[in-house]
């Protein structure tokens, strides 16, 4: 009868566990769904366009361009924000996970009509 090592079996187990684990993580990423994109120019002083509509659950790839001033975007309702620079493209992903009428906004103060500087985003159950 052969002695069996209790390190190689160890070793053998991790091996397989971790194997096991990348491929169920290679499988979800692949599976994932890359999200609908949502194209949008923060310019002095509206969101084109103001209003997204969207389902729960579905996820939103916000590409965001502002070609005067720097602006941000804001979406407090999902924790979600990003800074948008002339010149560079921002993008901000966001999965609603709930019903109703959100509003979101610009956050960096971008000059006189900033405070009127909002959009909607209507989720459907």
């Amino acid at each position: 009868m052969t002695a069996v090592d209790p390190d190689m079996q160890r070793r053998d187990l991790l091996a397989s566990a971790a194997t096991s684990v990348l491929a169920g993580l290679a499988a979800w990423t692949i599976a994932a769904p890359p999200g609908r994109v949502v194209t949008m120019v923060a310019r002095k002083w509206t969101f084109v366009p103001a209003t997204v509509q969207a389902r729960k659950g579905e996820k939103l790839v916000f590409q965001l361009t502002a070609p005067e001033v720097p602006m941000g975007f804001s979406l407090p309702d999902f924790h979600a924000r990003t800074d948008v620079v002339p010149g560079k493209a921002a993008t901000l992903e966001v999965v609603p996970d709930r019903a109703g009428t959100f509003t979101f906004l610009c956050d960096v103060f971008c000059g006189e009509g900033h405070e009127t500087m909002n959009g909607t985003l209507v989720v459907t159950g």
